[in-house]
C-alpha cells in the first residue's frame, strides 16, 4: 500500500512542474524586432547622458542628469530622460536597477521643487523691481 501512495504523489509533482514551465512560457520576450519598437524611433540631437550613467547609484544618476550639459532645461528634463530609460528597459530591468532609478527620481523631484521655489522668488523680485521703477518714473 505504501507503493501506491508513492506512485500517487509522483504524478502530482509532474503536474506542478508542468505548471511552472507553462507560466515561464507566457513571460517570453517580445517577438517584435528592435527596429520596429517605439523606443527605436526616438531620435534626439539635444543631449545625451554619459555612457554607463544608469548603471551607477541613485545619487550619481541624479547628479549626472542634473548637469547643464546633459539637461539644460533643468531637473524636469532630467526626469524625462530617466523615465524614458526606465520605460525603454521595461521588464528587462532588475529589481536593483529599478530601485536605483526610483531613488534617482526622488532626488530629482526634491531638486525640482527647490528649483521651482527659487524661480518663484526670483520672479516676485523682478516684478517688485519693475513696480518700483514705474513708481519712480
Amino acid at each position: 500500500m505504501a507503493t501506491k501512495k508513492a506512485s500517487a504523489k509522483s504524478p502530482a509533482k509532474k503536474s506542478t512542474s508542468a505548471r511552472k514551465s507553462a507560466s515561464t512560457k507566457s513571460r517570453k520576450r517580445s517577438t517584435t524586432p528592435p527596429s520596429r519598437r517605439w523606443s527605436a524611433k526616438v531620435k534626439t540631437d539635444s543631449t545625451k547622458p554619459a555612457p554607463g550613467l544608469f548603471k551607477e547609484s541613485a545619487k550619481q544618476i541624479a547628479e549626472g542628469l542634473e548637469k547643464k550639459s546633459v539637461s539644460p532645461k533643468g531637473p524636469g528634463q532630467a526626469m524625462q530622460m530617466l523615465s524614458f530609460y526606465e520605460n525603454r528597459g521595461g521588464k528587462n530591468l532588475s529589481a536593483e536597477r529599478k530601485g536605483a532609478l526610483e531613488g534617482a527620481k526622488k532626488i530629482l523631484r526634491k531638486d525640482e521643487q527647490k528649483d521651482s521655489k527659487t524661480t518663484k522668488v526670483k520672479s516676485r523680485a523682478k516684478k517688485s523691481a519693475k513696480r518700483s521703477k514705474k513708481k519712480a518714473a
